[in-house]
């Protein structure tokens, strides 16, 4: 399977309502472990319908969710059931899901380093991620990878891949595979480079039906792109995909470049308002150019994504001039009572998510 051609991307794209939603996690998962484990799943799917009911009302229509490799290799025949489950429930909500298949965001070897387990996940309070070591905090050194740097899981790991996908590969559930998560960060640039090649591979192989993507996750907009693996994502993705959390100038240098490419676009990392990335300048944006857009978080939970990054508490104890406003919450768009962040945020969210649904009605 080839990659899809300019014309094929574009009539997928337009096939769709203007595409906007969340990187999800139920408020009770203190990690990925806890969203898909057997432990305690009943509890959150429950968590994740009214969370999904929610969303709804706001006007999302897509979810991007990461997979963990732990629980397919130690659970495998019940996640698979827990995973179609969480597919059926999004769509009952009229929610379609983006599968990332793999992710580099890893955190650097410390004392308290060690591989995911299944069973009761432990987290930090008021930290980022829920945890005090992470992969937003200081590396010094290429940070080891949980699965990819030993052969034999890399390879098993290889094997969830096709799994999966062959499986999915024609269902209307799954709007998109996003084979890699920010390939190459924790320092694991050109080590992450081979298997993020062999990851587009072993997808197309399996000949889905959604269009594939890896995004570019260092963009600046200045037209030069410092990591392989940025440049390989662009140029064998179907739609082009990437992650920005700059301020509001930062975001249209890195639109105009990344449309000489000439295909669809979806921002799938966005929001922090810490940083001056705000619902207020970005959604419009987004809308207005017709660029799909994933925030990160959506109700604030055990994973604590409103908190700032390890590495901006780091910033502002090197300078204490550093642009970041501690008064905000940096992911997320609603508090644990389901009440909004700021009911002007998803007011205005609700506007644009109306106009969008309504012009594609009367095309």
């Amino acid at each position: 399977m080839e990659r899809w051609s300019k014309e094929k991307a574009w009539e997928w794209y337009n096939s769709h309502p203007w595409i906007r939603g969340c990187n999800y996690m139920s408020a009770d998962c203190a990690n990925r472990i806890d969203q898909w484990q057997s432990l305690g799943f009943e509890e959150r799917f429950e968590t994740t319908r009214q969370e999904l009911a929610l969303m709804q009302e706001l006007g999302f229509n897509s979810v991007r969710l990461i997979l963990e490799y732990i629980v397919w290799k130690e659970e495998h025949d019940s996640f698979l059931k827990r995973f179609d489950k969480y597919l059926s429930l999004c769509a009952e909500h009229g929610i379609s899901c983006m599968i990332v298949l793999a992710n580099d965001c890893m955190p650097p070897r410390s004392d308290e380093w060690k591989m995911p387990y299944i069973g009761e996940q432990s987290y930090d309070i008021g930290y980022h991620g829920g945890r005090k070591r992470s992969q937003h905090g200081r590396h010094n050194e290429p940070a080891p990878h949980y699965y990819f740097d030993d052969t034999e899981s890399c390879d098993d790991y290889f094997k969830m891949v096709t799994e999966i996908v062959t499986l999915y590969k024609n269902d209307s559930r799954i709007l998109m595979w996003d084979v890699f998560n920010e390939p190459g960060n924790s320092q694991r640039s050109g080590i992450t480079l081979p298997i993020l090649k062999r990851m587009f591979e072993t997808v197309r192989a399996a000949d889905p039906s959604q269009p594939i993507t890896s995004a570019a996750w260092c963009c600046n907009g200045e037209c030069e792109f410092c990591m392989p693996e940025d440049v390989f994502a662009l140029e064998n993705s179907d739609i082009i995909t990437y992650h920005n959390y700059g301020r509001y100038d930062e975001h249209i240098r890195v639109i105009k470049y990344l449309k000489k490419f000439g295909r669809p676009m979806i921002n799938t990392e966005w929001l922090a308002r810490c940083t001056g990335n705000t619902v207020f300048d970005n959604f419009p944006l987004f809308y207005l150019e017709n660029i799909g857009c994933y925030n990160w978080g959506f109700v604030a939970g055990k994973y604590q994504t409103f908190e700032p990054y390890e590495a901006h508490w780091n910033w502002y104890q090197d300078d204490k001039n550093a642009p970041i406003d501690f008064t905000k919450w940096y992911h997320d768009l609603y508090r644990p009572s389901h009440r909004p962040y700021d009911p002007k945020e998803t007011e205005l969210i609700k506007k644009f998510c109306t106009l969008a649904d309504n012009e594609f009605k009367n095309r």
